[in-house]
């Protein structure tokens, strides 16, 4: 099969792309899975090898060179910024912006005209990226333009197999409630089924989260549930995408991290990036959905803060390029994609498999003692699980000699 052609864009050069870029194409399994086109500034992809003490062999072009990728071989486009090479380490910068603007341009361009079949960039700057000349708020705002859409266009957040769309995204949290409508939500839960089918979910399990506490209690603590949430979701159910909600923000992501859910839409940017990045910040990738072309990025920013030290964690950034090179490629996006941090796996609630058990509560609770041997206040939960079916009776529970939360000997 002919490889795909992936573009690889710098980055910020004062943050920690130019280290996550040098790591990145350290692996030969970079070079072997794909074509790489890298566009940037020599003087910031120098300065990853500096950092990391790791020369890159590439071949540097023009920025408007023909892309010609020999097996192996690494393109190098030059950007030509006036100032890049004198950015220092950790701070914003006008000339950063311009070459993360002037590399996105690029890779555009070389996508419109069918040239590459992906694009993976380095973090960027917001801040610099407005220095530079972005009239947009962020990245997805200046794609939009370039691209002139007239279609819902969003960015994904993905960590261990889940994924999160959001309705408001890089906006004050005063302007959040005007732009909750009935069509904008409606959009985007049709924009994350088809995100999610394109990358090789066959029928994605979308839930969509409510804007107030306790999905509004009824009206009791905002309307926005009953107003606009609701009536996209049912409206998007009768156009048979698989959705449910509003649920609670705060408990349905237990139930996505258990994999009842493949997709959480939420409504304003930090319900949901809170929860996903804790349950997964070390791996996240984000994606720019919507768009003509698979667009990844580690889902993290600059991390001035450790900017130049050699610490940056490579995982996202190889999750990303994983992920565009499987939707480029028509494969299923998380397939390859590293999950869950090194020693720790996320708990998963089982229900309790027990159906009625004829030696009655005593053997029941041995079964509950086996399942849990921590203390009895779970022990209980499982109980009353099991009486909210039938298996026993609510007050058949009685354990001489042991306290509430006392643990078992």
């Amino acid at each position: 099969m002919t490889k795909k052609t992936i573009a690889l864009i710098q980055g910020d050069p004062g943050g920690i792309g130019p280290e996550l870029l040098n790591k990145l194409l350290s692996g030969q399994n970079i070079r072997q899975n794909a074509n790489l086109v890298v566009i940037g500034a020599p003087e910031v992809f120098a300065r990853g090898e500096d950092q990391m003490g790791v020369e890159i062999a590439v071949r540097h072009a023009p920025l408007d060179a023909e892309i010609k990728v020999d097996d192996g071989d690494i393109l190098h486009l030059d950007l030509p910024i006036d100032g890049i090479g004198e950015v220092p380490v950790a701070q914003v910068s006008a000339a950063g912006g311009q070459s993360s603007i002037a590399g996105l341009r690029r890779a555009f361009e070389l996508s419109r005209d069918g040239r590459i079949d992906g694009i993976v960039f380095m973090p960027f700057n917001k801040e610099s990226m407005h220095l530079g000349g972005n009239e947009f708020s962020d990245e997805l705002g200046f794609a939009r333009d370039f691209f002139d859409l007239n279609t819902p266009a969003s960015e994904f957040n993905v960590a261990n197999g889940m994924w999160n769309g959001r309705v408001a995204s890089h906006v004050a949290m005063k302007d959040v409630p005007g732009l909750l409508t009935r069509e904008k939500i409606e959009a985007n839960i049709a924009l994350t089924d088809r995100t999610l089918k394109m990358a090789g979910y066959d029928r994605p399990r979308i839930v969509v989260a409510a804007y107030n506490p306790h999905a509004g209690d009824g009206g009791l603590m905002g309307d926005e549930e009953i107003r606009v949430i609701r009536p996209a979701v049912e409206a998007a159910q009768h156009k048979q995408i698989n959705c449910v909600g509003p649920l609670p923000a705060d408990t349905l992501w237990l139930k996505v991290r258990d994999g009842e859910y493949d997709a959480v839409v939420t409504m304003y940017h930090d319900q949901g990036q809170i929860a996903i990045k804790l349950l997964g910040f070390d791996r996240g990738v984000s994606v720019l959905a919507g768009l003509p072309i698979p667009v990844t990025t580690p889902a993290h920013g600059t991390a001035f803060d450790i900017a130049g030290q050699g610490k940056a964690n490579l995982v996202p950034t190889k999750n990303a390029f994983t992920m565009c090179l499987n939707m480029a490629s028509n494969r299923k996006a998380i397939e390859g994609v590293e999950t869950t941090a090194q020693g720790w796996a996320a708990p998963r609630y089982e229900p309790p498999r027990v159906v009625r058990v004829p030696d009655g509560p005593v053997k029941v609770l041995e079964i509950l003692r086996q399942r849990s041997p921590g203390n009895l206040l779970e022990v209980r939960g499982t109980w009353a699980w099991l009486a909210a079916r039938g298996v026993c009776q609510p007050s058949a529970l009685r354990v001489p000699g042991l306290a509430r939360g006392q643990q078992h000997p």
